[in-house]
């Protein structure tokens, strides 16, 4: 891949999405867009660039974009955040707001949506009577193509084999040929729409949780300063920010406090 087109496909990705390529990453860049390259039948990755430099921005660079956002994914993916969840946090919340029967999410990054189903799923074994409340779910993703396969819920052999227990998935999961989709109860739980994390937010109710998990390493410190900022002001006294493993407040964000619970961490905005 030439340079100038590396470094032009990166500063394009950066404006749009605030996602860092750093230099080195050519071979990142090259492996991502000659799937797009294939699909698209182009006869190079230099023709692609060209496209994309003489023409309008429309859906080439919005795939463009899609082709470098990463969506690893899977169902109850570190599985502490769910027993998180399921031990300490619902029930707390269910007590707080059972008076006004009221419960409020958000999935940031909801990629092809094993996160958001492992979130219900949860919900469904362990409390099921939020569903009866004035429960919303909003997910959200900067890929449309993404969102597609969220919206529809079916997953390959392999997708759920990937952390899926075999009695949720004999539960929760109807056999279509050699596919499985999450029932219809769980998918209109959940609200599927595109969002920019670097644009500006459509209107979200008060959140009580919030997922925003392996996200924040792909941007750089303004903009982790300025997401983390809207998250705070969103959420409610008391709610929960869920972050990656390898992501923090700290130094970023002063007004979280850091929460352990056993094996999990979380984080809330620390009280006034």
């Amino acid at each position: 891949m030439k340079t100038a087109d590396f470094d032009y496909v990166r500063q394009f990705v950066r404006s749009q999405a605030a996602i860092v390529i750093e230099p080195g990453k050519e071979y990142l860049v090259e492996s991502r867009l000659m799937a797009l390259v294939r699909k698209e039948n182009y006869q190079s990755i230099d023709q692609l660039v060209d496209k994309m430099r003489n023409s309008p921005k429309g859906e080439l660079h919005r795939r463009v974009v899609d082709a470098m956002t990463t969506n690893e994914t899977s169902f109850f993916r570190d599985i502490h955040p769910f027993e998180a969840l399921k031990k300490v946090i619902l029930p707390e919340l269910i007590q707080k707001r059972r008076p006004e029967k009221q419960l409020n999410l958000w999935c940031g990054a909801a990629s092809t949506g094993q996160e958001c189903y492992s979130v219900l799923m949860t919900i469904a074994e362990n409390c099921p009577e939020v569903f009866q409340w004035n429960f919303n779910f909003v997910a959200t993703d900067l890929s449309q193509e993404v969102l597609t396969q969220a919206k529809s819920g079916v997953y390959t052999q392999l997708e759920v084999n990937r952390g899926m227990p075999a009695p949720l998935l004999v539960k929760y999961f109807k056999k279509q040929e050699d596919k499985w989709q999450i029932s219809e109860a769980l998918r209109s739980r959940v609200h599927f729409k595109e969002l920019n994390l670097v644009a500006d937010w459509p209107f979200m109710p008060m959140l009580d949780i919030v997922f925003l998990r392996n996200v924040l390493i792909y941007f750089d410190v303004d903009t982790k300063k300025a997401i983390l900022g809207k998250i705070r002001r969103m959420l409610r006294p008391g709610g929960y920010l869920f972050l990656g493993g390898a992501e923090t407040t700290l130094n970023l964000d002063d007004n979280f406090e850091r929460v352990v619970l056993e094996k999990a961490t979380c984080y809330r905005v620390t009280a006034v």
